[in-house]
């Protein structure tokens, strides 16, 4: 009997160990999950957040309005300089003519 006691308390020392591991697996699993679903919903929220934000509206529209807005502006500030070199020819012309 005394032989056969040591091989049953080392295969149940190595079953409890196996099942210790098996059981701190599980809970760090669980953790696991309880983080990726708090993670999940906050990323939900802030997406929802950030529809709320655009309100529905068409981002590549958006950005296709913002660049044809900005060539606008290119275009009034080339004209603006053309305006001005024009009235600076003008100022010039007629201190001749006061002169």
């Amino acid at each position: 009997m005394s032989e056969t006691t040591p091989v049953v308390t080392t295969d149940l020392d190595r079953l409890a160990d196996r099942v210790e591991k098996a059981a701190a697996l599980v809970q760090q699993l669980r953790e696991d999950r309880a983080r990726l679903e708090r993670e999940r919903d906050d990323l939900a929220r802030k997406l929802r957040d950030t529809e709320q934000k655009l309100q529905g509206q068409d981002v590549a529209g958006l950005m296709g309005e913002l660049t044809a807005l900005k060539r606008e502006q290119r275009e009034w500030a080339g004209e603006r300089r053309e305006i001005a070199s024009r009235v600076e020819t003008l100022v010039k012309k007629l201190e001749r003519l006061e002169g």
